[in-house]
């Protein structure tokens, strides 16, 4: 099954950056599980081989889970990782040879399938933040538009948020939105406060990752907690190595301090499902659909994408689907990136693309603006148009709406920071895997606890509609059906009255979809 990235394109506001990172590309060094090794992510060709993947298998059961369930496992040399009776399913690591085909061969048991690793994009170009890195700034939780660097978030404006600010409509601490991704630091100002800490969980555990020792490369058992503990010994194991996490949290729910976020009343819950070495374990996002849907999301964040061909992992499909379903029967709403291969998703052809392809989502696809006359895309405008389809973003008739995810396509050096406008700017995470945030030029982000990047990707999108949703939750209640339709009802058609393979049912319209505008 080959994968796919749920890319994002990062710049940091202040000055020029170093060369841009490559798709594919991996973080070079990692805590030692042997003497020196360099550690990475499974490739595409060992993550699918079926026989290393993460070290985990996914049980599907056929009925209730057997009594003896946990002594079979045992007995085949495995360890029962979770069980979820509300899905039919669980995780187990361990099993080798012919475990899994033995395990699958017993009573109670429909499949047992390999796991798989989904990747994340590393970012296209960063820069430090240079430019008033030392101004602290204040909270603008009860005028989001007051925030330091809010005359640089095009987006914010693009979907009226500000409009609905001006009428109150700010989010509720009563509603909780599930970050399914890389952690969140929620030491930084812009979260300081919103994120649920006791609920808030590292889902990643053990899996395996290639390490190159010598001349050798070999597998071994990694656990990001550790490198937590390792290097930010007083931070709880789901802040974010990975910067990530801590960008699309804070577009969906900030303080105001330097960036404003859609919300800044609605409580984030940090899930962690994707390490710092750019995986995301499939058996990790589906446990943390279960979790989230068990521990009172309201709303789920899935700035995700992965791909495989459904001939022989077809079951992949039907799992996520459980999942979903399963959360969607809790009265979760769950929102999920397009993707960014620039792909016509009604042509997936055997290829199981992006979260979109289950039906229980709401699938965001991403805009942004165009160049101005001078042909660079300045930071404040004028555009040529606001709400242009970006250059990256999947599209087709899976996408429900479209939301800003940046819209600028530029190789090395970077353009002065005067013309990087065209970018989502959000909180960037202090606790970076200091190794990682010196290969992309981030390391001031642990130096200041608000420090904003910018980015561009259908990660960056989803998190508009995420927020937007939240907001619904006060006036519609807890229900998926009713929030999809309030929001799709309500989005401005920018390229038909009808759906469009770009836009879906059109740009969201926060204001409009909350009823402060008609």
């Amino acid at each position: 099954m080959s994968l796919v990235r749920s890319a994002s394109r990062f710049a940091v506001l202040g000055a020029l950056a170093a060369s841009a990172c490559l798709t594919d590309s991996r973080v070079p060094t990692a805590p030692a599980v042997r003497p020196s090794p360099r550690l990475s992510a499974m490739n595409s060709t060992t993550a699918t081989s079926g026989t290393i993947g993460t070290g985990r298998h996914i049980v599907s059961f056929s009925g209730a889970v057997p009594a003896d369930f946990a002594s079979r496992v045992s007995a085949l040399g495995g360890t029962v990782l979770w069980v979820s009776p509300g899905t039919g399913l669980a995780v187990v690591s361990g099993l080798t040879g012919s475990g899994p085909a033995t395990l699958a061969a017993g009573k109670g048991i429909q499949a047992v399938a390999a796991d798989a690793a989904i990747a994340l994009e590393l970012p296209q170009a960063l820069a430090p933040e240079s430019a008033d890195a030392t101004g602290v700034g204040v909270a603008s939780n009860a005028n989001p538009a007051g925030a330091r660097f809010f005359a640089l978030q095009w987006n914010m404006r693009a979907v009226q948020a500000d409009v609905a600010w001006a009428h109150g409509v700010l989010g509720s601490s009563n509603v909780s939105v599930f970050m399914l991704d890389s952690g969140i630091d929620y030491l930084h100002l812009d979260l300081l406060g919103r994120v649920d800490l006791t609920r808030s969980i590292d889902l990643l555990g053990t899996f395996l990752a290639q390490a190159v020792v010598g001349k050798d490369t070999v597998i071994v058992p990694f656990t990001e907690a550790d490198t937590v503990g390792k290097y930010f010994p007083s931070r709880q194991a789901f802040t974010d190595l990975f910067f990530h996490g801590t960008h699309t949290g804070a577009t969906v729910s900030s303080n105001a301090v330097r960036a404003a976020g859609i919300t800044s009343g609605t409580q984030l819950v940090a899930v962690k499902v994707c390490s710092y070495l750019d995986v995301c374990p499939f058996s990790s996002i589906l446990n943390g659909v279960i979790y989230a849907a068990l521990n009172g999301a309201d709303v789920i964040n899935m700035s995700l994408g992965g791909g495989f061909p459904k001939a022989g992992n077809g079951r992949f499909v039907g799992l996520l689907q459980k999942v979903f379903n399963f959360a969607a029967s809790k009265g979760v709403t769950i929102v999920v990136s397009a993707g960014n291969e620039a792909t016509n998703l009604n042509h997936n052809g055997d290829t199981y693309l992006t979260f979109c392809d289950t039906p229980a989502v709401m699938c965001v696809s991403a805009t942004g603006p165009t160049t101005d006359a001078t042909g660079l895309t300045t930071a404040t405008g004028p555009w040529t148009n606001i709400d242009a389809p970006a250059f990256y973003s999947n599209f087709g008739a899976a996408i429900d709406v479209a939301a800003p995810g940046g819209n600028q396509s530029f190789g090395p050096p970077l353009p002065p920071p005067a013309f990087r406008g065209a970018f989502v700017w959000a909180a960037c995470s202090q606790t970076i895997y200091p190794p990682l945030a010196a290969q992309l030029g981030l390391s001031v982000c642990a130096l200041f606890p608000r420090v904003i990047v910018s980015a561009e990707g259908t990660s960056m999108a989803a998190p508009h509609v995420t927020g937007t949703a939240a907001l619904l939750v006060s006036s519609l209640g807890r229900n998926p059906a009713r929030i999809k339709a309030r929001i799709e009802q309500t989005a401005d058609h920018i390229d038909t009255n009808g759906q469009s393979l770009f836009y879906g049912h059109g740009r969201v319209n926060v204001a409009r979809a909350v009823g402060v505008i008609p």
